[in-house]
């Protein structure tokens, strides 16, 4: 793909990203929490519209995703993206609350809390009958420091986010040595000017740890085609057992993602957060660093990432706990999302929430909700009556008899 912006009339993709019109478009049928806050405060597109980063993006390119789609009542998207970690600030009167909507009541004056300490990790076991779990999988967005996002960087910046994050690929060793793929049709990278060859390009698919061409509106509104499949690639360990991936300019500089066989969370969780520090130490050592910011913690370019940029999973067989009628209940309420759910009963059970939770406690919360689902499954197919404990998880939380003040 080349550099243009996505315009694409027949999907509705018309919205410009260099200049925002002078009156902002019907956006009654949008469903999205950039529509929401349009809807609430109108007047917030004519305040903002002509202002741009120092980096020069502008607020059309920001929320050119969100004006280009429609959404759907049952999959609202977020509906803006940042350009770059300036964003956050200059167009902080519309980002601010959709942070807020999206991460339910994370307020301006909230500050994401940090904890990366593997030595708070829950020693709990998931399963100890190893029968329930099948695999265990972290993942986390990283931005790099004196570069724009992926929705706005150019074409020679792209290929110098790829130097940079290869190049501190290139110093890890032990468990985490390996080497860098660029992807099929990609001419940037100087050892593989034709990019992978099929047959790694398959044995990564299999592995789970190849990432595909954007094909959605949302995606291709956002800018993350521009010059595809040029200065991607991916990272592979050689470990045969540990498995550890990182992306290079897929929708972020960067994700780091490491994935397991077994009911093992805590040596998975170990390995990821090693891996992103000692990624972290070489791209100090080349004068770069994450993008942080002390209430947002990890800066990402879309607003459902920010804080720990993490998502942890754990993949186990749970028919009988699934089959309930109120299983998407049990999982809100254990502050846990589902995802993929098969007919066998296999589902991918997640942290909910990414921004003001440590990281820490957000592999926690997976830990110990995980290790319930297999309780309860495990009663479950013993013919157990565990009414009483939903019951308890579903009672909402008592209130402080003592109010302040």
């Amino acid at each position: 793909m080349g550099s243009a912006e996505y315009i694409c009339p027949e999907k509705g993709a018309t919205f410009p990203a260099d200049v925002c019109p002078d009156e902002m478009p019907n956006i009654d049928d949008n469903n999205s929490c950039l529509a929401n806050q349009f809807k609430d405060d109108p007047e917030l597109y004519g305040k903002l519209k002509d202002l741009k980063t120092d980096g020069g993006v502008t607020f059309a390119k920001c929320i050119k995703t969100g004006m280009d789609n429609k959404g759907l009542p049952t999959s609202k998207t977020v509906g803006i993206v940042a350009g770059d970690a300036d964003c956050y600030q200059v167009f902080k009167e519309l980002f601010d609350p959709i942070i807020r909507e999206r991460h339910e009541g994370f307020h301006s004056e909230a500050v994401h809390p940090m904890d990366r300490q593997p030595g708070n990790l829950s020693d709990t076991v998931i399963d100890p009958s190893g029968e329930i779990v099948i695999a265990t999988r972290i993942r986390g967005g990283r931005s790099v420091t004196g570069y724009k996002f992926a929705p706005s960087c150019t074409f020679e910046e792209r290929r110098e986010i790829e130097k940079t994050v290869g190049g501190a690929c290139s110093k890890l060793f032990d468990v985490l040595e390996g080497e860098y793929f660029p992807l099929q049709g990609s001419r940037s990278w100087e050892s593989a000017p034709n990019g992978m060859d099929d047959a790694k390009a398959e044995e990564l698919k299999s592995q789970g740890g190849l990432f595909k061409y954007p094909t959605s509106t949302v995606l291709l509104s956002s800018g993350m085609g521009r010059h595809w499949p040029d200065a991607r690639g991916v990272f592979q360990n050689k470990d045969p057992e540990r498995k550890v991936f990182i992306w290079v300019n897929e929708e972020d500089h960067l994700r780091i993602i490491v994935r397991d066989q077994g009911s093992d969370f805590q040596s998975t969780a170990k390995l990821y957060l090693y891996a992103c520090d000692e990624v972290q130490k070489f791209l100090k050592e080349d004068g770069k660093d994450y993008v942080i910011d002390d209430r947002l913690g990890y800066i990402l370019n879309c607003p459902s990432n920010l804080g720990s940029g993490m998502r942890a999973s754990v993949i186990m067989k749970i028919p009988s706990l699934s089959s309930r009628e109120d299983f998407k209940d049990i999982v809100y309420k254990s502050n846990l999302q589902a995802r993929s759910g098969k007919e066998d009963g296999e589902w991918d059970i997640s942290n909910k929430d990414r921004i003001g939770i440590s990281e820490i406690d957000l592999l926690n919360i997976v830990v110990n909700g995980a290790a319930q689902f297999v309780k309860w499954e495990t009663a479950l197919k013993n013919g157990d009556d565990i009414s009483d404990e939903i019951k308890a998880l579903m009672a909402p939380p008592e209130e402080d008899e003592m109010e302040e003040g």
